[in-house]
């Protein structure tokens, strides 16, 4: 990404020096993340197949979001979704803006969001996702337009049969209204059932209103 000093990359800049050049995987939390399932994964004897598949995300996709700034200026972030196991029901995880998500970081939020299901016994697979940008250096605008093409973006993955995003850092029933109603255009009816955390005139649950 280019430097721009009015926009407010530096946070931006300043957390993509701190990944490899070619390897977004190889982030510490993913190198976390790993080496609390492979002691795991011991401790039951899992057999070296499904170890395999466990210790990899299915699917992965990253995405360039261009949007015009509030100024006019065209500019363009980096977002993903990381998917990590298919086979348990729809995957479930949240969608975060913040300067330092990567492709490893998404990576082993879905992995953990996986083992949290099946240790409550609850029928989702783990997925996460994410923009890569400074919420604090953004307009209410700015923001709208990046979730309305993050949605866009990641549309052909998802689904409320095949994986349900959420509210995550930086994200709650306002951007999830957006991306709600960008998924709903794509298909053209409402469907609610795309996103938890949206508000509860939209069909959201009363409770808890803030996310990570």
């Amino acid at each position: 990404m280019e430097r721009r000093e009015k926009g407010g990359w530096e946070s931006v800049l300043d957390s993509e020096r701190t990944l490899i050049p070619g390897a977004e995987w190889d982030s510490e939390l993913h190198r976390i993340a790993v080496s609390q399932f492979d002691r795991s994964a011991d401790l039951v004897g899992l057999e070296p197949e499904i170890r395999t598949q466990l210790s990899r995300p299915r699917r992965a996709l990253v995405v360039n979001l261009p949007i015009h700034r509030d100024d006019g200026e065209l500019v363009t972030f980096t977002g993903y979704r990381v998917q990590h196991v298919l086979t348990m029901g729809p995957m479930k995880g949240g969608i975060r803006f913040a300067p330092a998500v990567s492709l490893g970081k998404c990576a082993a939020l879905a992995l953990w969001m996986t083992f949290k299901c099946a240790l409550l016994g609850l029928p989702f697979g783990g997925a996460k996702g994410g923009v890569r940008c400074d919420p604090n250096r953004l307009s209410g605008q700015e923001m709208e337009r990046i979730m309305r093409r993050y949605a866009t973006e990641i549309f052909p993955l998802i689904g409320p049969d095949r994986d349900i995003p959420a509210p995550d850092m930086a994200t709650g029933e306002r951007e999830m209204a957006w991306f709600m109603d960008t998924y709903s255009q794509q298909v053209g009816h409402p469907v609610p059932e795309i996103v938890t955390g949206k508000p509860v005139v939209l069909g959201g649950t009363a409770g808890r209103e803030s996310a990570t």
